[in-house]
């Protein structure tokens, strides 16, 4: 072999090389960038739904990207029904849940929940022909709500476990379709939902009522009770979104109007 063929040779075998180099060093540094898995009931228009197509879109799924992306992990959303979706981070099936699930004092003795994300409270809609000042004025009235959530705590409290105009369901379409088809008076639910609801219905003109009861609430990320670091990425990527404005941006697209400030109580 002539040196100028050991030359050329020796360079395309160093290029070849330093090539293979590169792609396995690549591929180490993607191995090192865990995945989390996200468990989110997908039937809650416009936090989080099916398209047709059934790829899972809303502002909570924005939202965890967003939060993914500002602290270097990646995410996988699965749709899990609401009704266990507590015990489904709780056995390690998901690593996290996010679902427009309402901070209570009773989940927090069983999950850890994130900063509030999403500032939230209830409210009743009710048809166009009946008005109402508060949830008392629902006596003897049919009510939707979606089981074992703050909507059906609300009306529990009020009319009892047991009352039989209260009509549980296992998510919110279906409490909102049974409003929609006259099946009840009012439904009880959280307001960022419910109000997207009537915006996309106006030819139902359903009247929207905040008890004054009715404390606000905040949405939060819940992981299993100890699971401090990745609680610390979450509370760490969600602060970022919202100093780089992104989070205002994810609220706009799903809700048409800038973010309320503040944006949130967090510390």
């Amino acid at each position: 072999m002539s040196l100028k063929h050991f030359i050329v040779s020796a360079s395309v075998a160093l290029a070849c090389a330093g090539f293979s180099c590169g792609a396995i060093a690549a591929q180490e540094t993607a191995a090192k960038v865990p995945t989390y898995t996200v468990g989110t009931g997908a039937t809650y228009r416009p936090f989080e739904f099916q398209t047709p197509n059934k790829e899972i879109v809303g502002f909570d799924i924005d939202l965890m990207k967003e939060i993914a992306k500002a602290q270097g992990f990646k995410v996988e959303f699965i749709n899990t029904l609401f009704g266990v979706i507590f015990e489904s981070v709780k056995n390690g099936d998901r690593d996290m849940i996010m679902s427009g699930i309402t901070i209570t004092p009773q989940r927090q003795e069983a999950v850890d929940f994130s900063l509030p994300y999403f500032a939230a409270h209830q409210l009743i809609l009710t048809q166009k022909n009946l008005k109402v000042n508060s949830i008392n004025d629902l006596k003897g009235k049919n009510i939707s709500v979606v089981a074992n959530s703050a909507g059906d705590i609300a009306a529990t409290k009020v009319f009892g476990k047991a009352s039989k105009n209260i009509k549980r369901f296992d998510n919110t379409p279906l409490a909102l379709e049974e409003l929609s088809a006259g099946g009840v008076d009012a439904a009880i639910g959280d307001v960022g939902v419910f109000a997207y609801y009537a915006a996309q219905n106006p030819d139902k003109q359903f009247n929207m009522t905040r008890d004054p009861s009715f404390e606000d609430q905040y949405f939060g990320i819940a992981v299993r009770k100890g699971n401090k670091e990745l609680l610390d990425q979450i509370n760490a990527g969600l602060k970022k979104t919202i100093e780089s404005g992104a989070y205002a941006k994810v609220y706009k697209k799903w809700f048409g109007e800038n973010t309320p400030v503040p944006v949130l109580p967090i510390k």
